[in-house]
């Protein structure tokens, strides 16, 4: 897997972070107060990049967490059928499938952005 080790406390809202072996965006980052008996604790709210499913974590902040390194890609859509969009990668002219968000409507030519990890895609 496509990843890198980092401390929490290095992590802040709009950064990647795995949790539960899901790539995850941060959506709000806050820290607790050190306690008598032990170090400050972070607490992370995120959403799944590519599920959509809200996730939380809280882990000390000196604790290493997982961070995904995920690729953001330029394409042209060819043809679009349904929900699904043929698109060509400007970079290595390779036609992948992607899924269109339900709120976006894609027309061949279109240049768009989307987030590659793996072999999970999505389209920005």
């Amino acid at each position: 897997m496509a990843k890198q080790q980092t401390e929490v406390r290095e992590l802040q809202e709009g950064n990647y972070v795995m949790i539960d072996d899901a790539p995850c965006q941060i959506n709000s980052y806050s820290t607790a107060k050190p306690g008598k008996h032990g170090s400050a604790k972070a607490r992370i709210e995120a959403e799944g990049v590519f599920d959509g499913r809200k996730r939380s974590l809280s882990q000390p902040v000196d604790a290493k967490v997982w961070v995904p390194i995920i690729n953001r890609k330029q394409g042209q859509v060819v043809s679009v059928d349904g929900d699904v969009a043929q698109v060509m990668d400007l970079e290595t002219y390779e036609t992948i499938s992607l899924k269109v968000p339900e709120d976006e409507s894609l027309s061949p030519d279109d240049e768009i952005e989307y987030l590659e990890m793996e072999d999970q895609r999505k389209v920005v």
